[in-house]
């Protein structure tokens, strides 16, 4: 399986059209542009935010040109160590125009199977498929690009779905 790296999976952000969709299915992730930051946080120490600027910036743009970027974040309660700094964070992302919405796991439907083997993927207009890889320890990989019919329309489903059952950000109390 070829796979594509993060920043090649962020370029993706400068050719879609209207909406980019994420389902996070992880209580717990590894990057290195996050360890720093987590690290700090864990001892209680203040954050300039200066990491998450390309992010921001990107997201500012995208938001700017119209188009749409949302995330479903389905967790474990109570929550991992990385959902509560993830979820204190997160502010900073609606700020630039995201919406994130948060699913606990057990509100899922019942008996719910999640395409491309349970990993989180980035959907691009309903058309095509950025689909992470992660090591045993959270670290990403990198993406597979996935564009059969049948697997991005059960995608499409499940966040249909999943989109509609979940608690917006400024809602939801941990």
């Amino acid at each position: 399986m070829d796979l594509i790296t993060s920043a090649q999976r962020d370029e993706l952000f400068n050719s879609f059209e209207r909406d980019a969709f994420h389902m996070e299915l992880r209580d717990d992730y590894g990057s290195p542009v996050e360890d720093t930051p987590y690290v700090r946080w864990q001892r209680g120490e203040p954050d300039n935010f200066e990491w998450l600027d390309p992010w921001k910036t990107l997201m500012r743009r995208v938001a700017g040109e119209g188009k749409s970027v949302r995330r479903v974040r389905v967790i474990t309660e109570p929550h991992s160590q990385y959902v509560t700094w993830e979820h204190s964070l997160t502010v900073q992302n609606i700020e630039v125009g995201e919406d994130i919405r948060w699913l606990p796991r057990h509100q899922l439907p019942e008996g719910i199977t999640f395409p491309v083997q349970g990993n989180d993927w980035w959907l691009y207009d309903g058309k095509l498929l950025a689909v992470g890889h992660f090591d045993d320890e959270g670290r990403v990989l990198g993406s597979e690009l996935i564009t059969d019919p049948e697997i991005v329309s059960e995608c499409v489903r499940v966040r249909d779905l999943l989109w509609g059952l979940a608690i917006p950000h400024g809602e939801y109390k941990p």
